[in-house]
């Protein structure tokens, strides 16, 4: 079903894939090899990343170390609400450029755990397009995984997508003793990403920093 004339779009909820590696990890994603295993071999129309801006320093390095992959950003503002609480999210932004990029695309990748999207999916399969989904299989929703025509779980070879932490050791030894949660349920998940705190929105920024490219 993957063959090289294939046009593809790749479209990734970076708050998400942040989460995932994070809570299971502890340690960053390596989104110019998600990207890379993503596109496997075929044509490249775009790469679009969708993140949340929390104005702190680490973030501008971090969106040009996306550029730098050849990864688009999108930015959207974080909210504040009257009783000080602070939420983003970049969900509706991601849907409407999958579907206004449809016709120009074979297959749309989405890089991403959330249950939400799983309608998004069966709207670009009537269009036509074929869809995979890549995530963190524990934290990737079933019912994503389902309506996927194809599912590529990073935690078959997790150690290809995440980044060295240079502050606590090594992730690959962590990864080797992490505990391994029950998969979470697509509403305790959403919950977890709709209450992530100013602090954690703001780490978002910086989870792409000291990204290297050496040959690996």
């Amino acid at each position: 079903m993957k063959h090289a004339d294939q046009r593809v779009g790749v479209f990734i909820d970076v708050a998400n894939m942040y989460y995932s590696a994070r809570s299971r990890y502890n340690a960053k994603v390596h989104f110019g090899h998600v990207v890379k295993a993503a596109v496997a071999g075929r044509k490249l129309v775009r790469a679009i990343a969708y993140a949340v801006k929390a104005d702190i320093a680490e973030e501008q390095p971090f969106f040009e170390a996306l550029n730098k992959m050849g990864i688009e950003v999108y930015t959207k503002d974080l909210q504040t609400f009257y009783d000080g609480s602070k939420k983003g999210n970049v969900d509706m932004e991601l849907a409407i450029d999958a579907l206004k990029l449809a016709p120009k695309l074979d297959v749309v990748v989405l890089v991403s755990g959330d249950g939400d999207y799983s309608i998004l999916l069966e709207h670009l399969k009537a269009l036509g397009c074929r869809v995979e989904v890549i995530g963190f299989g524990m934290s990737v929703s079933s019912r994503l995984a389902e309506t996927a025509d194809d599912f590529i779980n990073l935690e078959d070879d997790v150690h290809a997508y995440l980044i060295r932490s240079k502050e606590k050791g090594n992730p690959r030894a962590r990864a080797k003793t992490a505990p391994h949660p029950a998969k979470p349920t697509d509403s305790r998940s959403k919950k977890n990403m709709r209450e992530m705190t100013q602090s954690e929105l703001a780490s978002l920024a910086a989870a792409g920093v000291g990204w290297q490219d050496n040959g690996k």
